[in-house]
């Protein structure tokens, strides 16, 4: 796997860049060291995202370089924290207005609609982090066939619960939002609510298995 760049982020952070495409491998090993760096002394706070680290920490108690090395030495050290993870079965209604774009990626991929359907709901996902938004999953697993990229005009405005895929990712926008990825769907299932204890419906190494319950031409 290729050895990461850690870098200053100001004077009181550090990040940690693979620099890699996703796999699941590398967020696992992220994962790990996230679990290790929240018990180091004067680190305030972590946030794995993808492909990255980031940690937080008080620049008067502890040294910046060390850490750093003390970051390094945790890659090198090869964990990985292969969590559990739910299940959890998301209903979608492909198609129509709920799925504005389903035509496009019919097109790009060169498959019909009712197979782009079939592939999304065969795979099953995980998530990779939570960022974006809150409740915003970053999912990996979408089989390579239904990449797509952005649309080259990102719409101002994205309908809360809309399934997009967006290059080689799939993921679910909790709230309505600007936004650049292909609409292939929508669920009503809520996924941020801050009355929820956690707040986010999923978390990083939950499995995703999307639900057709309605494809509309």
């Amino acid at each position: 796997m290729t050895q990461p760049v850690i870098q200053a982020l100001g004077e009181n952070a550090l990040i940690l860049n693979t620099g890699a495409n996703a796999t699941l491998e590398c967020q696992q090993r992220l994962w790990a060291i996230a679990a290790k760096a929240t018990h180091w002394p004067y680190v305030s706070d972590v946030v794995p995202g993808m492909n990255n680290l980031t940690i937080l920490f008080d620049p008067l108690a502890t040294d910046g370089a060390q850490l750093a090395e003390k970051l390094q030495t945790a890659w090198d050290a090869d964990l990985i924290s292969q969590k559990a993870g739910r299940k959890i079965e998301i209903p979608v209604i492909y198609g129509g207005d709920s799925g504005p774009d389903l035509e496009q990626v019919a097109i790009h991929t060169g498959l019909s609609p009712a197979e782009i359907v079939k592939r999304h709901t065969a795979a099953e996902y995980i998530v990779y982090f939570i960022g974006f938004q809150p409740g915003f999953p970053y999912l990996g697993g979408l089989d390579p066939k239904l990449a797509t990229p952005r649309r080259s005009e990102p719409r101002l405005v994205v309908p809360a619960g809309s399934v997009g895929i967006g290059g080689s990712q799939t993921g679910i926008y909790p709230a309505a939002s600007p936004g650049g990825w292909q609409l292939i769907g929508r669920s009503e299932l809520q996924l941020f609510d801050p009355g929820f204890n956690p707040p986010t419906l999923l978390q990083p190494g939950d499995r995703v298995r999307f639900v057709a319950s309605e494809v509309l031409a």
